[in-house]
């Protein structure tokens, strides 16, 4: 994880120079933590949590205070349930997200990932909004080998969706991963396209395993998270998918997407690889972290 090198170099500063659980060093790793796109509120309130074990345990040296910010960190990723949820025949994954972040890409990969797994994945071009984006999703179909409905540019996206449905039960599709518009006149209306496209779905499959996935770009920082709070207001979010963090991004604001929102980061995007989409797991991501 090479997007870490800057943030764990320093936090190894923070602790090399360790002189004592004192106020300086406490101050001096809630700074690094609130540089490294942790947000303030989520830096300090595992800072002082930090201090609360710090004392309940009795802790002195650097490693032992290492230990203990790792787990409190893991505990703050631990949010909701990481495991996608994908039990019935179609299954439906909704990816959700403002242009420019990665959302074609991670529907690519997911759509590679699952079909390597053995299901039969049918991708539903939603976002009819953007010109190249249904051409751009076509690529990915055609390398991960899975089926595609598109309409003409500036259709209807739910009529899309409703297609894309029923093509899946008559192929006998495993499983629905719908791209959607990242931007549209307004926030309104692009909440209200989305509502539409989610009755949609449960109209025509009532009871069917559904994901939300909002895709949201690491480099962007407290921004995306702004963003990404404006964004999901009423779309039902299950998880998050955070791209591009394969170099500058500082990669902490997993920390604060998991605290603030409380919906779970299910997988990263490390690469432009069908591969460099990887299951999040908080105890590697910490451990990386704080090496």
């Amino acid at each position: 994880m090479g997007f870490f090198s800057q943030l764990k170099t320093q936090l190894t500063s923070v602790f090399d120079s360790f002189t004592g659980a004192n106020e300086e060093f406490f101050e001096e790793l809630e700074e690094t933590l609130i540089l490294a796109d942790l947000g303030v509120e989520t830096a300090t309130s595992a800072i002082e949590r930090l201090r609360e074990v710090t004392k309940e345990r009795a802790l002195r040296g650097a490693d032992e205070l290492r230990m203990a910010l790792g787990e409190i960190l893991v505990e703050v990723l631990s949010a909701g349930d990481a495991a996608m949820k994908l039990d019935t025949k179609p299954s439906v994954i909704l990816v959700i997200g403002v242009n420019g972040v990665g959302k074609t890409t991670t529907i690519g990969k997911l759509a590679t990932r699952y079909s390597k797994a053995g299901k039969k994945v049918l991708l539903a071009a939603g976002d009819t909004f953007r010109a190249a984006a249904a051409d751009q999703l076509a690529i990915w179909a055609e390398r991960a080998g899975v089926d595609i409905v598109r309409h003409e540019a500036g259709s209807d996206p739910a009529s899309v969706v409703f297609d894309a449905l029923k093509a899946a039960e008559a192929r006998g599709a495993d499983l629905i991963i719908i791209d959607t518009a990242g931007r549209l006149h307004n926030k309104a209306n692009l909440m209200q396209e989305l509502a539409k496209i989610s009755r949609i779905i449960d109209r025509e499959l009532p009871g069917a395993s559904r994901e939300t996935l909002l895709v949201l770009d690491a480099v962007t920082g407290q921004n995306g998270l702004q963003q990404a709070k404006g964004f999901a207001e009423g779309a039902g979010l299950s998880g998050i998918v955070l791209t591009k963090l394969d170099g500058t991004a500082r990669g902490g604001i997993v920390f604060a997407i998991a605290r603030e929102m409380g919906v779970p980061v299910k997988f990263i995007g490390v690469g432009e690889k069908a591969e460099d989409l990887q299951e999040f797991e908080p105890g590697a991501f910490v451990r990386a972290l704080l090496g």
